[in-house]
This record gives C-alpha cells, sequence and structure tokens, in this order.
C-alpha cells in the first residue's frame, strides 16, 4: 500500500489521543489525524497528554498526518493557536485542518494568510475544508480563499461527505493545482441530500457510512484527486461497535473501494 491511510479522531472519539494511535496501529493504518482542539458542538473529552501521546507514537511507529480543528472567524485572533501549531510540530504532523467561518472573502483570505504564516513557523500546511454549513462552503469559494492569500502552506481539503453534500462535482477538481490537495478525508453516505441543515450536520458528525456501503460517487472522486493521495477515514458510525471494530472496518471498506481504480 503505498498510499497513507490515517484514522481521524472522529472515527473514533471515545478514545484518548493515544489509545487512537493503539487503535490504528492494530488496524492497519499508516497514520492518525489528532483532535488537539476541540470542534464546535462537540465535547472535547481527554486532556492532551503530550508524553502518552509521543510514547505511543514512537512504540507503533504510527505517524501524525494532521492536527484539528482550527476554525477562522470575523474576530479570530490567529496568534491564540500557536500553542497548538507548536504540538502539532512537536508530534511530527504535517498538516492543519482548517474552517472558514468568515463570509466577508477579504478579511477571511488575509486571516487565513495570517495563520498560513504561523503555521509555516512549524513546518505545517494549512487545510482549507470546505463544509455546507460554514461561509468557506465549497471548492469554489476555498480556492478563492487560497488565491488571495497566496501562501505556498496552503492546500484545499475535500472531505467526501461536504464535498458532495455542498453540491460540488469531481470534474471541478480537474482545474485545482496538483499542489494545492496535499491529503482527503474519506468516507461514505447517503445518495439522498437532506433538505434540512440540521440533517446534514447530523449525518456528518454522527451517521455517516463505510466506503462502498452509501452512494457517493468515490470511484470518480478519488480519479479526480492526485494519485496516491493521503486519505484521512473519517467515518463517525451510528451502529454501535468497540473502536477497534469500527476503525478496522473503516480501513478494509477503504481498501476494497482502492481496489476498485
Amino acid at each position: 500500500m503505498t498510499r497513507p491511510i490515517g484514522l481521524a479522531a472522529l472515527t473514533v472519539l471515545e478514545l484518548s489521543h493515544h489509545e487512537q494511535v493503539s487503535v490504528a496501529a492494530q488496524a492497519g493504518y499508516s497514520h492518525v489525524g489528532l483532535r488537539l482542539r476541540p470542534v464546535t458542538g462537540q465535547p472535547f473529552l481527554f486532556p492532551i497528554d503530550m508524553p502518552a501521546i509521543k510514547a505511543r507514537l514512537a512504540d507503533t511507529g504510527v505517524k501524525v498526518l494532521d492536527v484539528e480543528v482550527f476554525r477562522l472567524g470575523g474576530d479570530t485572533n490567529v496568534s491564540e493557536f500557536e500553542p497548538v501549531m507548536a504540538m502539532a510540530g512537536e508530534v511530527g504532523a504535517g498538516h492543519l485542518l482548517v474552517h472558514g467561518a468568515d463570509a466577508d472573502e477579504a478579511r477571511m483570505a488575509d486571516t487565513f494568510g495570517r495563520f498560513c504564516d504561523l503555521a509555516a513557523r512549524y513546518d505545517l500546511v494549512a487545510d482549507l475544508e470546505p463544509m455546507p454549513w460554514v461561509e468557506v462552503s465549497t471548492v469554489a469559494k476555498t480556492l478563492a480563499v487560497l488565491r488571495r492569500a497566496g501562501r505556498a502552506n496552503s492546500a484545499l481539503l475535500v472531505d467526501a461527505i461536504h464535498f458532495f453534500r455542498a453540491g460540488d462535482r469531481p470534474e471541478e477538481l480537474a482545474s485545482v493545482p496538483r499542489h494545492s490537495l496535499r491529503y482527503a478525508q474519506f468516507c461514505d453516505a447517503r445518495a439522498e441530500k437532506p433538505t434540512d441543515m440540521q440533517e446534514i450536520i447530523r449525518q456528518a458528525r454522527s451517521d455517516r457510512l463505510m466506503p462502498g456501503e452509501g452512494g457517493l460517487d468515490l470511484l470518480a472522486l478519488l480519479r479526480a484527486l492526485p494519485e496516491h493521495l493521503p486519505l484521512s477515514l473519517e467515518i463517525p458510525y451510528a451502529t454501535p461497535m468497540p473502536p477497534l471494530e469500527r476503525a478496522r472496518r473503516a480501513y478494509q471498506s477503504t481498501l476494497r473501494v482502492l481496489e476498485q481504480l
């Protein structure tokens, strides 16, 4: 397997950070995505124990793909993010997952640019993820911010469920510079797009499907992305099961989809 595959925090949110690393190793993943900042509307369940995280990474050989989540709004003070960026650099992460929550494109680009400059001190890429319920909601809006900010350590982060729920199409990715696509988040979902935004949010946060179980055109999406692009499996699954089993199912389901390429 030449494609790095990471276990995102949301897939096993009931685990502490170092337990997530252990489960990722047992399930066959090469990477993890660590949630070192809480996301709006979801609890932050565990304190950050850096010695335990670093020890578990060293013991397992698992690497950190990304650290989340950084929400940029109209009143964001970028300097407040530096302690978490420093932790991301300390564990060897490559990417920071960013949400754009400012409708003023010029101000959003300025804030994002300053965020990228701070991230560059720690050799981190800032990956802006469009989501239907935030202001930077589509691929087009994200690319506009990236172009306006003009930072080399910036990228577009495609998440399969958000991509299709926002009405984006795989062919739109053909014009995206390859250097602006550094990794992607992967999952499946029901084919029908909910008409209610709260239901879109609910599915995204707690009721996604394993790759191949739903109706998203995952093969078309993968073919539109760079070959061997790292994938972070972000699959909060509604059916109760132990986290190791959930992680293994996500990994094996993804491999089966990749084999169809």
